[in-house]
């Protein structure tokens, strides 16, 4: 006879399936962005045309990532390679099929490596975000498409990362910004597809200095609007990652590329 807790891990398996057959993604109009970061040679125009593309209303949950692992085993804890996920992935599980019993499935699941992410968004059908794709997106608010100029907006998004952490997150389904897209800030970090290719630097060298790019690799970068403090965190901490690391703040959601047809 199943045990209690082998019933109720099945039972959300069924609920988090079902769940991820309806995920709902919603098309972001693309369009011409300034970014924080530069993205020309200084002297050159900053502004890039970011092709339109589908986003995840809400970040990936505790629920559809035990879904994923049950299926794709490679990605459970007690499986996967440490070359793809170090120490740091799902802590706070019991094991590898049983996340915390005290946090509930809707809330985003975090302590997932760069490399699961991706995985898991393959699983989808999609990929991560570009930074590109993930910072125009979080540069809305609920009637604006770019509201970063708002000093009342920035300062309540700054408000989160004064607040201490949670222990246990709450379930995804914030308000809706303008596109349709929920807990972009206020609620968990989210891994970006080209994470490695950022890096801040504060020395003097401009980004087409040769030594720089030797140094660096990917290039070292300065800052073009230093007024988005919040967003620039999340650069430093993404720069700071290896794909195989993890956080308990960090999670996750998809994006896929827009071919003509519907979300």
């Amino acid at each position: 006879m199943a045990s209690p807790s082998h019933r109720i891990a099945v039972a959300l398996l069924a609920l988090a399936s079902a769940a991820a057959q309806g995920t709902a993604y919603v098309r972001l109009p693309g369009g011409d962005f300034d970014s924080v970061l530069p993205q020309n040679a200084p002297g050159l125009p900053q502004r890039v045309r970011i092709a339109p593309f589908a986003l995840r209303t809400t970040p990936v949950t505790i629920g559809e990532y035990l879904a994923f692992v049950r299926t794709h085993e490679a990605w459970r804890r007690d499986r996967v390679p440490e070359v793809f996920a170090g120490p740091s992935y799902l802590p706070d599980w019991a094991d590898a099929l049983h996340p915390d019993p005290q946090a509930s499935p809707q809330a985003p699941v975090t302590g997932v490596s760069w490399f699961a992410a991706r995985a898991y968004c393959e699983s989808e059908g999609a990929r991560l975000p570009t930074w590109l794709e993930w910072e125009s997106a979080a540069a809305a608010d609920a009637t604006r498409t770019d509201a970063r100029d708002d000093p009342q907006w920035r300062q309540r998004i700054l408000a989160w990362y004064e607040r201490p952490a949670l222990r246990r997150l709450p379930p995804v389904g914030g308000p809706p910004d303008v596109h349709g897209v929920r807990d972009l800030h206020g609620l968990i970090w989210e891994w970006v597809d080209d994470f490695n290719a950022l890096f801040i630097s504060g020395d003097s060298r401009t980004q087409g200095d040769p030594d720089t790019q030797k140094f660096c690799g990917a290039g070292a970068i300065s800052i073009v609007r230093r007024d988005s403090y919040a967003v620039l965190m999340r650069v430093a901490l993404l720069s700071s990652l290896g794909g195989a690391d993890a956080t308990a703040s960090l999670g996750f959601r998809c994006a896929r590329s827009l071919n003509g047809d519907p979300p």
